[in-house]
């Protein structure tokens, strides 16, 4: 299954941020809208990603003041990013080396969606039990 798939199937919707919002309210749009992670976004371009995992590093570091800050001092600056035409099997092992969850998916320079770890393990999920059907299928045929 391509990357390509999968968006096409979760919606190519991208939540972002930019690196002046304070860590305050990267975590309130994080809360709100109901994701780990944002992309965080400078102009057209990819700058970071902020993820909880950030905002409670933060936190735990410099206390309640971390909060003020700008996301930029948080956010991590190496962004790896997929293309439409990458193999689930691909992101899963370049997520797992990296020990990544999110990856931006880029086409032509632009941000197009975004896939986590739980996109792509449920479609290995969705991948192997359609096989598993279609092999009891056949075998029933006969």
């Amino acid at each position: 299954m391509l990357v390509a798939q999968i968006l096409k199937h979760k919606g190519a919707q991208v939540f972002t941020c930019t690196a002046d919002e304070t860590l305050t309210s990267a975590s309130a749009l994080l809360f709100a809208r109901g994701v780990g992670a944002m992309v965080v976004m400078d102009g057209d371009g990819i700058a970071g990603m902020i993820s909880e995992r950030d905002v409670v590093r933060a936190v735990a570091q410099g206390g309640a003041e971390a909060l003020r800050k700008p996301v930029r001092s948080f956010m991590s600056g190496e962004v790896l990013t997929a293309r439409l035409n990458e193999t689930v099997d691909e992101l899963m092992s370049r997520m797992t080396d990296r020990r990544i969850r999110h990856l931006p998916v880029c086409e032509n320079g632009r941000l197009v969606g975004i896939v986590s770890i739980g996109d792509l393990v449920k479609a290995k999920i969705e991948s192997a039990t359609h096989e598993a059907e279609t092999l009891k299928a056949y075998i029933a045929a006969g």
